[in-house]
């Protein structure tokens, strides 16, 4: 994972192309890049041209193939989110992705192509949003972003937690945005489930919603596959203070067999640490557990 100082650092939007308002934004993102020792290289589609669409799904693939097979390129970051960047996974060269030791970087609805990546390569990608470092906590995500990145320190991938039902979990970790994951249900991207540490968050939505997502995952079969479950942050659901809670679904929809853990530090908040999707994770009754 590690970068050089002064590497190139891919930018793309493989969903949601971004408004136009947000131009100044990304301009400050990329002096947060800048100043930090990196090179950022943008993608020709990242600004919404055609309702929700900076280029077709073709066309935002073939973005992110180009830097895939660019030896000058050592990671690429995904500034967007929304619904669409499904649209992109059949156009994807896995073979080549499988090849590059490359990560990608992206959260929300970029969980989709996180899940595909490894689905398809076994490769790992990291579920994290790089425009944290120009959001309300930049002082914070800067240091850890750039102390893992530029000095292998990992310290933006610890993060505290409690368990709610059991007390030891290991597996490797797949999962995101719960809403966005289901999307690969049925689909030759969906990961294997089996054994693994299943990682669920979301920004929108409440109880009728949620009740939609953990019945679609009993009725997989994830439950009874996956080692353990670890909950991000919830934000809608948290903000309005649903009752039941999302642990309290959680634990009716997947059974009181399974390891779950909680952490409020993982999701879609500008605090947000990353996880990686596709390493091995143990979490015991410590609290906090580096990779």
């Amino acid at each position: 994972m590690r970068m050089e100082k002064g590497g190139k650092a891919a930018i793309v939007c493989c969903s949601n192309g971004l408004e136009k308002e947000k131009k100044s934004k990304i301009e400050r993102l990329e002096g947060a890049l800048r100043r930090i020792g990196l090179v950022p290289v943008f993608s020709d589609h990242i600004y919404a041209e055609d309702s929700v669409f900076s280029g077709s799904g073709e066309e935002r693939a073939k973005d992110l193939m180009k830097f895939y097979l660019d030896d000058e390129i050592e990671a690429i970051f995904d500034v967007s989110g929304g619904d669409i960047a499904n649209e992109i996974l059949p156009y994807l060269d896995f073979d080549v992705i499988a090849r590059k030791k490359k990560y990608f970087w992206g959260y929300s609805d970029l969980t989709t192509v996180i899940n595909a990546i490894y689905a398809r390569t076994g490769r790992e990608s990291v579920l994290y949003q790089v425009r944290n470092l120009v959001k309300e906590d930049a002082a914070r995500q800067t240091e850890n972003f750039s102390g893992t990145v530029l000095r292998e320190t990992e310290q933006l991938f610890s993060f505290g937690y409690e368990f709610v039902q059991k007390e030891r979990m290991q597996g490797i970790v797949v999962g995101g945005n719960i809403r966005c994951l289901l999307k690969l249900a049925g689909t030759p991207y969906w990961p294997n489930m089996h054994g693994k540490l299943l990682l669920l968050e979301s920004w929108h939505g409440l109880i009728p919603q949620m009740v939609t997502y953990l019945s679609q995952l009993q009725q997989l079969g994830v439950f009874e596959q996956a080692n353990g479950i670890l909950l991000g942050t919830f934000t809608q659901m948290e903000e309005e203070g649903c009752c039941p809670s999302i642990t309290e679904l959680v634990k009716k929809y997947a059974g009181n067999e399974i390891p779950i853990a909680k952490t409020k530090e993982i999701g879609h908040g500008a605090d947000s640490k990353g996880i990686v999707i596709g390493r091995e994770l143990r979490l015991g009754r410590e609290g906090r557990q580096p990779w």
